[in-house]
């Protein structure tokens, strides 16, 4: 089942999210992962949909965080998929595709046309999955980031 998260599923939450992070090679920290979420969904921020194991609907067991922003070169509303995670004892199941339909689904409620999403150059599997979901990487622009101190 996927859904809405809420703060009542913070806890679960926070345990998929330091683990998403540490994929990504950045220390683990819970309570700062935990305020970082709580933010976002009091503050309305961001949408996270999370799902949850058929057999057991109070374990979560993946999840999707997604901003709303806009592109100017889309003059649309844009979703970027910021954070897609699956509990490891459970990929290949489908759940990362139930979370991509439920973006998408998200998006067409909002009257976008476009979900983005970025992920890392040795991230094979992911990748394999958005292609499959239609996702085309983009080849004309590139991505530049800047750490400001």
């Amino acid at each position: 089942m996927i859904r809405k998260a809420t703060l009542q599923d913070l806890d679960q939450l926070t345990n998929l999210f330091d683990q998403y992070v540490v994929f990504y090679k950045k220390p683990s920290d819970y309570e700062k992962h935990k305020e970082y979420l709580k933010e976002r969904i009091e503050n309305n921020e961001a949408t996270i949909f999370i799902a949850s194991d058929d057999t057991n609907p109070d374990k979560i067991i993946g999840f999707a965080l997604i901003y709303v922003t806009f592109s100017s070169l889309a003059l649309n509303k844009i979703l970027i998929l910021n954070d897609l995670f699956v509990d490891a004892s459970i990929r290949k199941n489908g759940i990362g595709e139930k979370l991509i339909l439920k973006t998408v689904e998200f998006a067409k409620e909002l009257g976008s046309n476009l979900v983005r999403l970025r992920t890392a150059k040795n991230n094979i599997i992911a990748q394999g999955l958005y292609n499959k979901m239609g996702f085309v990487r983009e080849d004309y622009l590139y991505s530049y980031d800047l750490t400001v101190n």
